[in-house]
């Protein structure tokens, strides 16, 4: 029997400062109308029978944590350009916990008001946004990527004028649940301004806060942390077929956990030049380029670190490990996806590359692929006869995984397409019919209990 979990509020983030953070105050909106809870997070950090409208739509204070919301500071590269002007801008962090295995987590805003960073901004977001965000990190969850956690979803009442979607629109305000909202662009805006003194405080913070190391483990042992999450993570990005789309230096996080999902989408096939944002004209993020783009971003992180130590060519040689963690957490999430065991490192490898240049060369579709040949060879392999499948088949072998829940035997798999999306957004917007949007998320739920159980 799972037992309850205790609230836990542990503000860890005041230690850090006010070189870090400017207090603001959340918008005031008009409405509060519940539109998703996630009783499944809230359960994990001993809030599910808190009063959700008065802390995640008009923001009054937890108890025992921050008294004011905090507007985190932070620079960044967008699109390889760096940016000083940035900032949360319609976000803030408003609480700060720990869940049942310990870990501090932030419980974070997103379309919360106005802050000292908005630019010309009206702070706001959009419902379809929200909604998008949700559908994002339910199916992220479900496929094993480390992501943020849609916590709450409020429509607020407010009509929003956008230039890229139809307008008036409306609005809504998101909160999420995530392992920090320390960004590798919190370090470049103290390096920006020189600020040594301010990256040593956050190294100390991030070592012990956010990984459970001693706090004098030093720059180098947090970069090393670092990059080998960031490369797990590009890794479970192509295994679930994501394209997160903005993968600039503001919103890759220091825990190497996915968040903040704007022109996101899931890839119909294993298409390495397939992008999620429009404006994205030269591919820079599209899917099979993301393991660069971040590390490219690994790159900038160590840039800032090597302002707190001498010892620049270990920060090298950690940069340069992130191929191979890449690789080899590529294999060992190709493995976890069809269901099998893992076996010696050479032969995982073998069998990752042979998937990855079956689906690239065939255009199998990719959650179909995952799906049929879940705990190995599929007795009924037609649709499957291009040739590069066959060193699919011989690097399976005889491995074999189970596949007992009732999911398996569906006709077909869980996806997450564009098409889809934009119906339940349909259903939503003509006729305020959320039933395919809980729908949607009770399926994918299911498939992550499938992913879990084998």
């Amino acid at each position: 029997m799972t037992l309850p979990q205790p609230y836990r509020p542990d503000p860890r983030i005041l230690e850090l400062g006010e070189d870090f953070f400017d207090p603001v105050a959340a918008a005031s909106f008009p409405a509060c109308r519940q539109r998703f809870l996630n009783d499944r997070a809230a359960a994990e950090v001993g809030l599910e029978t808190t009063d959700w409208a008065a802390h995640f739509c008009r923001f009054e204070p937890l108890p025992g944590n921050l008294r004011q919301p905090l507007a985190l500071r932070y620079h960044g590269h967008q699109f390889r350009h760096y940016n000083p002007d940035l900032g949360d801008g319609r976000g803030f962090l408003f609480a700060q916990l720990r869940d049942r295995e310990g870990r501090l987590l932030d419980l974070g805003t997103k379309g919360s008001g106005t802050t000292p960073w908005s630019r010309f901004g009206d702070g706001r977001l959009t419902l379809k946004g929200g909604m998008r965000e949700v559908l994002a990190t339910e199916m992220l969850e479900a496929l094993g990527v480390r992501t943020s956690r849609s916590f709450a979803l409020f429509e607020t009442g407010e009509e929003l004028e956008r230039n890229d979607e139809p307008s008036p629109t409306r609005s809504a305000v998101l909160t999420r649940l995530n392992h920090s909202h320390i960004r590798i662009g919190t370090f470049q805006r103290l390096a920006y301004f020189e600020e040594s003194e301010n990256i040593a405080r956050l190294v100390r913070y991030c070592l012990e806060h956010l990984y459970g190391e001693a706090p004098d483990a030093g720059p180098l042992r947090l970069f090393e942390l670092v990059v080998a999450r960031t490369a797990e993570l590009a890794a479970s990005y192509l295994v679930a077929g994501f394209v997160h789309g903005v993968l600039n230096t503001d919103n890759i996080n220091i825990t190497g956990e996915s968040f903040d999902y704007g022109p996101w989408r899931f890839a119909p096939t294993w298409d390495v030049g397939f992008t999620a944002a429009y404006f994205d004209h030269g591919g820079l993020y599209a899917f099979g380029r993301q393991p660069e783009a971040i590390q490219w971003n690994l790159a900038q992180l160590g840039g800032c670190l090597a302002l707190v130590t001498d010892d620049h060519p270990a920060l090298s040689d950690a940069l340069q490990g992130f191929a191979d963690r890449f690789h080899a957490a590529l294999a060992a999430g190709i493995m976890r996806r069809l269901g099998l065991a893992q076996g010696e490192a050479e032969q995982d490898r073998t069998l990752a590359r042979a998937v990855t240049r079956a689906l690239a060369e065939s255009q199998v579709g990719l959650d179909r692929f995952f799906f049929d040949w879940r705990g190995g060879v599929p007795v009924e392999a037609s649709g499957y006869d291009h040739p590069a499948f066959a060193a699919v088949r011989e690097a399976i072998g005889d491995r074999r995984g189970n596949r007992d829940h009732p999911y398996w035997s569906d006709a077909a798999p869980c996806a997450m397409l564009i098409d889809e999306v934009e119906a339940i957004w349909a259903a939503i917007a003509t006729d305020d019919d959320w039933g395919p949007f809980e729908r949607k998320i009770a399926a994918i739920r299911r498939m992550g209990d499938a992913l879990d159980r084998g």
